[in-house]
């Protein structure tokens, strides 16, 4: 080639690729990070002084300018100009702008997390800047190393070179050794509040020359849930889905775009919802439900809004300050007000926590929106939720109590007391206390989520219906009422030992669930029949005692006899 770079054209008519929003509006400076003044303040109060720690750990939230900050960190440590670090202007802020500064390594370490990727670091690290004055090191998903690779980084963390500063980035600090802490100075980046990742979606619209309305910026900044890079990826998509008249009109993007987009309702479907449920009319929140079913709407996201509309009513009966809902729309905060007078606030921490529960369940299923559904119903018509236990009753407390031992048959006084029926003495070994019924009622819900996990959502939704519950012995029995589905779908075999496991495991013994109809559970015995006392084998030392000195007279009780 003549010692010239070969260069391939770009074929005609073909155009460059536009720049990703995130990319082009990343943050080139401490001033334009947004959201995180406890951090950049610190370093430049830490350039200026020329005190900048050897390392530092990053940690917070997706998309909330941790590597940007490490970047802009790099820069200014190599800046040139004295006066504006970084400027970005000088070549060595240029270089690390364009990505071809040598003297700053970026590492993966969810792809590089082996203890032979550390040491290649640690052969590298001792070598001088070739072109600056820091060799910069930003380590991202740190947390991804394996326990040798941060054995092996140790030392080089404790003694760097005076060239060399680290930047470790991590969403997951408590996954990262004590001992690699205790090296870093630490910087929790937090989630972005709403306004601000509003205001910074209104600057970028303004810039790149498109109309974003009001409602569908607050729209696009909540579903960000704090994170900045989402809120411009999101914008930069209604960008190409905003409908656009011609080449030379400004695009328009409005609120119901936006929700197309996200696949979430309007508001005020919300707010009828949560009406419906106020005025315990089933049919119109189930209406809802399928109306959203037809026009495609994302089951999580209207979860998500109903659970938001409700944690909005709870801080209005709780406080009654709105200043708590800056986020929210006034007309929004307006109905939230009417709908906090005419909800219980029992009803209303109920409804955030069934409704929560449903969100976790919307996984799959041949029916998507039966979960939400059957929350609505149980909210309104009262059906037992499975996390009060039913209290024990008179008998399974007699149950759950050690039997006395077996008494000698004598005749020496009538015994005038009732007998004991063979149920309540089959239950002697090993017998559980009250304490193992508060036991299994304080962790029923983690029971329940058990038996989803390993059996699936029909058993769990049968054990949904039980009665009552019994403890005694190494017995669990549970009354199922009349629902003989329920009862036929927990009693199969696989079912039966899955659920009996699980039991096990929090009850801390080998435990038999005996499922049972009716209303009251009981423990049978162990054999299902009455339990009989062995025969003794030779003369009882205690009984001959008695007949000889205390004058008793011995009796056959025995069934033969007694047809006698």
């Amino acid at each position: 080639m003549d010692g010239k770079r070969c260069r391939f054209p770009r074929p005609m008519g073909v155009k460059k690729m536009a720049q990703a929003l995130y990319r082009k509006w990343r943050s080139q400076t401490f001033d334009e990070v947004v959201g995180q003044e406890h951090v950049t303040t610190t370093l430049l109060n830490a350039l200026r002084e020329e005190r900048v720690a050897h390392a530092y750990l990053f940690a917070g939230p997706r998309g909330t300018g941790k590597t940007s900050t490490a970047r802009i960190l790099a820069k200014a440590l190599n800046c040139t100009d004295e006066k504006s670090r970084p400027c970005n202007r000088c070549s060595h802020c240029t270089a690390i702008n364009e990505g071809r500064m040598l003297d700053l390594i970026e590492i993966d370490a969810a792809s590089n997390n082996s203890v032979d990727d550390i040491r290649k670091l640690r052969e590298k690290v001792g070598f001088q800047p070739s072109e600056s004055r820091y060799k910069v090191y930003i380590i991202d998903e740190v947390h991804m190393l394996s326990a040798s690779a941060f054995n092996a980084l140790l030392k080089t963390l404790e003694e760097p070179p005076p060239y060399a500063r680290f930047v470790l980035a991590t969403t997951e600090p408590h996954r990262i050794p004590a001992t690699v802490l205790s090296r870093c100075q630490r910087f929790d980046f937090r989630r972005i509040p709403v306004a601000e990742i509003a205001a910074h979606l209104t600057h970028i619209a303004g810039e790149e020359g498109f109309e974003v309305q009001e409602p569908a910026i607050f729209a696009i900044a909540r579903s960000a849930q704090g994170c900045m890079r989402d809120a411009v990826s999101l914008l930069d998509q209604m960008t190409s889905y905003g409908a656009a008249a011609s080449a030379g009109e400004r695009q328009a993007i409005s609120l119901e775009q936006v929700q197309q987009v996200l696949g979430s309702v309007a508001g005020e479907t919300v707010a009828a919802f949560v009406d419906a449920l106020a005025a315990k009319n089933v049919s119109s929140g189930l209406e809802l439900i399928h109306g959203l079913l037809l026009q495609g709407g994302s089951l999580n996201e209207f979860a998500a809004q109903v659970i938001e509309h409700l944690r909005g009513v709870m801080l209005l009966q709780m406080v009654d300050d709105t200043a708590l809902l800056e986020d929210s729309a006034p007309d929004t905060v307006q109905t939230m007000k009417k709908q906090a007078s005419e909800i219980e606030k029992a009803d209303t921490l109920l409804a955030i926590k069934r409704f929560s529960q449903a969100m976790t369940e919307l996984k799959g299923g041949f029916q998507p929106q039966l979960p939400l559904e059957l929350a609505l119903v149980e909210l309104i018509e009262g059906v037992q939720q499975p996390a009060p236990l039913p209290a024990p009753a008179q008998s399974e407390t007699r149950a759950a109590s050690p039997a006395p031992p077996p008494r000698a048959k004598t005749t020496a006084q009538p015994d005038t007391r009732p007998s004991r029926s063979p149920v309540s003495e089959a239950t002697s070994a090993a017998p559980l206390d009250a304490e193992a019924m508060q036991r299994l009622r304080d962790r029923w819900g983690e029971f329940m989520n058990a038996v989803r996990d390993r059996c699936g959502h029909k058993q769990q939704a049968s054990l949904r219906s039980i009665r009552d519950l019994a403890i005694g012995g190494d017995a669990v029995a549970i009354a199922f009422g009349n629902n003989t589905f329920s009862q036929k779908m927990i009693s199969e075999a696989k079912t039966k030992d899955a659920v009996s496991g699980i039991l096990s495991d929090m009850l801390g013994q080998q435990i038999t669930l005996i499922c049972q109809s009716g209303d009251k559970a009981t423990i049978p015995s162990t054999t299902g029949q009455s339990v009989e006392e062995p025969q003794p084998s030779g003369p009882d030392p205690l009984l001959e005692y008695a007949v000889s000195e205390l004058g008793a007279k011995v009796s056959d009780s025995s069934p033969e006899a007694d047809r006698h």
